[in-house]
């Protein structure tokens, strides 16, 4: 039986928008921080310093394959530096909630770091280079299409939880947090990207200082991973470099939240 949604299927899940997501939080250590707000906070004159970058109201919009080489698979649409930060320990967890996560919407969860020297509320976002700390692909491929890692995090409470690696240096970063969508990947540039971006201040005893790259050369259009068919038995290649040293996924499981907390302006 041929698994693959319809055509009219696809532009219907392709126009509406309100099924998929953004990041309203992120939880470390019981306390959240409010994410950005693309239903108001593009409207205001002086929106709320947040720890996530912002954007313009991208509709929970996505960013499409043949968009790989510009800017904007940075940290999302014309994206600008979050003007504030959290502090986290590492080895610490940060739990990100999104808003409701289609369950037609298989694929893979990646997370990435990227050093922002001495100030990630001032860097130019296309000198970041990312290394990758987590990533989560298809989970079990007992039934087509499978199970996969954004289906943990909708049974997750549509959260999801990634470890800062304990080796890793002191310093700025942004964490670049990114589903990707591949219902409609069997046709070329049909996959589906959604990647959020928030600016940390790691402490710790680390000493890696690993080597990135560029968001622009993260993924190409007719990468494996990329270009494939969930709808048929497959081995799937979860897409962008290898996961560092020391870095590894973590049991997925909620955090409660104990206090609110509001972003460190520098």
């Amino acid at each position: 039986m041929d698994r693959k949604p319809s055509a009219l299927l696809l532009g219907l899940l392709a126009t509406q928008v309100a099924s998929h997501g953004h990041v309203t939080n992120i939880v470390i250590n019981g306390v959240s921080f409010d994410g950005w707000d693309i239903n108001s906070f593009p409207y205001m004159d002086e929106p709320p310093v947040v720890v996530a970058w912002g954007t313009p109201n991208t509709a929970n919009g996505f960013i499409s394959p043949n968009a790989y080489t510009t800017d904007d698979v940075i940290c999302h649409v014309n994206a600008t530096n979050a003007q504030g930060f959290a502090t986290v320990a590492a080895g610490d967890s940060i739990n990100i909630q999104w808003t409701e996560w289609p369950e037609t919407h298989h694929g893979p969860v990646i997370d990435y770091l990227a050093d922002c020297g001495d100030s990630c509320e001032t860097v130019d976002k296309t000198t970041l280079e990312f290394f990758k700390i987590s990533e989560v692909g298809l989970v079990d491929d007992t039934d087509v299409p499978g199970f996969w890692g954004d289906d943990q995090l909708i049974e997750n409470n549509n959260s999801w939880l990634v470890e800062i690696p304990t080796n890793i240096a002191p310093g700025n970063y942004v964490l670049r947090h990114e589903l990707i969508a591949l219902h409609g990947a069997h046709t070329a540039n049909e996959a589906q990207n959604y990647m959020q971006c928030f600016n940390l201040k790691v402490t710790g005893s680390g000493s890696q200082s690993p080597a990135g790259v560029a968001a622009t050369e993260l993924y190409t259009p007719t990468d494996p991973g990329i270009l494939v068919d969930i709808y048929n038995p497959l081995t799937y290649t979860i897409p962008g470099p290898s996961m560092i040293a020391g870095a590894t996924p973590v049991t997925q499981a909620t955090s409660a939240i104990t206090a609110t907390g509001t972003a460190t302006v520098a």
